[in-house]
């Protein structure tokens, strides 16, 4: 490139050192084989792409009930841990740095994943209009139950736990999923959460849960090593707020008050439009001393124009990463990119996952 780029100069996130500020999404793939475990491709997948500053891995739940899709990945089990640590050691061999990404979806799941097929839970029972992955095919989400008061302190177990699982497979830090209309989002916003108790009702109760497992994973994990994934005006997974912008400013001066070392903003609906509704960006930015981790509809060209207005740390691209493993060097050289496959996002085996060609190979062919 002409120009140099702040994209490709490294950067201190916490106590780690990023190689440059090129993030790779969390990207569901639904590929995880027997106990949910990561499999011996997904070792591969990842290590094929630690050039990238920071990979964050595909969403991974806390428990079998956070999990809302078949051949998602967990962190709650021994098999599970040992999984990921194969992943951690060898992205690590290769000189990268990776988060995993905590998840419970909440209501966005389907009885047959749910312990004892029970209904997924939610802040408040309401369903969700949309579908899951579930026995090969798309069906309609499971109408969900509301958590009682009781059950509470043993969702943010589950996301201490899984933090601490987590350091123990070898991660760098993890980041816990507040995005998408998945559980901890489906408590913020009034569309999904209609409780009357101490989680319901004004913006500091339904920014609690998100809080409270904010808090209580990053003592486990350190908030050096904590991040955390917002998306205030997404209407994903049919999650909606009346009033995002006071929300979520409530939400980051809270974040910042615990020090975490990021947070990840999806800009606009999540994989579609950055305009989708009014929301002043800048505003979290302004209200964060960690890293802003900027999201949604990124290419080489705004990005460049991101980092050097100084309106983001870093930027996180998503499906360019699916089919460039090496995106970064073929960002630096300006050379085409790979076209995704999408019919092979989900699920599946190594055909569009760990076989899209490198720009090396790509011009060496005899590789």
């Amino acid at each position: 490139m002409s120009t140099p780029s702040k994209l490709f100069e490294p950067y201190k996130l916490g106590p780690i050192t990023l190689a440059n500020r090129l993030v790779m999404a969390p990207l569901t793939r639904n590929r995880a084989v027997a106990g949910l475990v990561p499999s011996p491709l997904a070792v591969e997948y990842y290590a094929q792409r630690a050039s990238a500053g920071l990979l964050i891995t595909e969403a991974s739940q806390i428990s079998q009930q956070g999990q809302g899709y078949q051949d998602t990945p967990g962190i709650y089990s021994k098999e599970q841990v040992a999984g990921w640590r194969k992943v951690t050691d060898r992205v690590h061999e290769r000189g990268g740095r990776i988060f995993i990404q905590l998840w419970h979806v909440g209501r966005i799941s389907h009885t047959s994943l749910q312990p004892n097929n029970g209904a997924p839970v939610a802040p408040s029972a309401i369903p969700a209009k949309g579908k899951t992955f579930v026995n090969n095919s798309f069906a309609d989400v499971s109408e969900p139950r509301a958590l009682t008061l009781e059950e509470i302190p043993g969702i943010i177990e589950g996301f201490k736990r899984g933090a601490a699982n987590a350091i123990e497979a070898g991660f760098d830090g993890v980041e816990i999923h507040g995005a998408n209309g998945y559980l901890l989002d489906q408590f913020a916003k009034d569309g999904a959460n209609k409780r009357t108790d101490a989680y319901g009702g004004s913006i500091e109760n339904r920014a609690k849960l998100m809080l409270e497992v904010s808090k209580a994973v990053s003592a486990e994990a350190g908030a050096e090593r904590t991040g955390i994934r917002i998306s205030p005006v997404t209407p994903a997974n049919d999650i909606s707020d009346s009033n995002p912008q006071p929300l979520f400013d409530y939400i980051v001066d809270r974040l910042n008050a615990l020090k975490l070392v990021y947070i990840h903003v999806i800009e606009g609906a999540t994989g579609g439009p950055r305009d989708i509704a009014p929301f002043d960006y800048a505003s979290l930015r302004k209200r964060f001393s960690g890293a802003y981790m900027a999201n949604n509809g990124y290419d080489l060209e705004l990005a460049n124009k991101v980092l050097a207005a100084d309106e983001a740390d870093l930027i996180a691209f998503g499906k360019l990463f699916i089919s460039n493993p090496d995106l970064v060097e073929r960002f630096k050289r300006g050379a085409p990119l790979n076209a995704p496959d999408k019919a092979t996002f989900y699920g599946g085996g190594a055909k569009g996952y760990t076989d899209y060609p490198t720009l090396s190979a790509a011009l060496d062919p005899a590789e």
